[in-house]
């Protein structure tokens, strides 16, 4: 369990992929407030499992290029695409994505939409082989092209399933199935 840090603020993540700054609430944690994660492997795990969990929304999974077969996780809100270790989707292998921001997929929770926008780097994002400049909705199977690479894009909340928060205000999720339960 060696690279895991904890930030002030309680969350537990990993050193390797984050660096300093904590994914969760963006502090920098090498200040002197820095805390070690649990020494006790026992330990680490229990934190884990009662950390945070940002339910998946959808998904990209590459069709074409270095990493062809590989999945990457859509969640809630904006989703950072680059090769760089602090982007919310960090893809690898191909040098011709940019290091930071080459593009923005977002899903929307209230719109029940994911929509891919351009990046601010010099990359260009294709979505079904035309240039993308402005914020697109995504549709089951479109093609979002990057660098050398080409990724399939698949829903997985939207009308026929979605993550909400409990009536009461409870912190669980719950789900609702088909467009006659909302």
């Amino acid at each position: 369990m060696n690279g895991l840090i904890r930030c002030q603020n309680g969350h537990l993540f990993s050193s390797r992929r984050y660096g300093t700054i904590c994914p969760y609430c963006n502090l920098e944690t090498s200040s002197p407030e820095k805390q070690a994660a649990p020494k006790n492997d026992d330990d680490a795990i229990t934190e884990l499992l009662m950390s945070e969990i940002r339910p998946v929304c959808g998904w990209i999974v590459c069709i074409q290029g270095p990493r062809k077969g590989k999945d990457y996780k859509i969640h809630d809100g904006k989703n950072f695409v680059g090769r760089a270790d602090d982007m919310d989707i960090q893809i690898l292998g191909d040098n011709k994505i940019s290091r930071r921001n080459h593009a923005v997929l977002v899903y929307d929770s209230k719109r029940h939409e994911t929509v891919l926008l351009p990046g601010d780097s010099n990359g260009i994002v294709y979505h079904n082989d035309a240039a993308l400049y402005t914020p697109m909705v995504l549709s089951v199977y479109d093609v979002i092209e990057m660098g050398d690479s080409k990724f399939l894009f698949i829903p997985f909340c939207g009308d026929h399933f979605r993550w909400e928060n409990l009536p009461d205000g409870d912190d669980k999720t719950h789900m609702q199935f088909g467009k006659e339960n909302k």
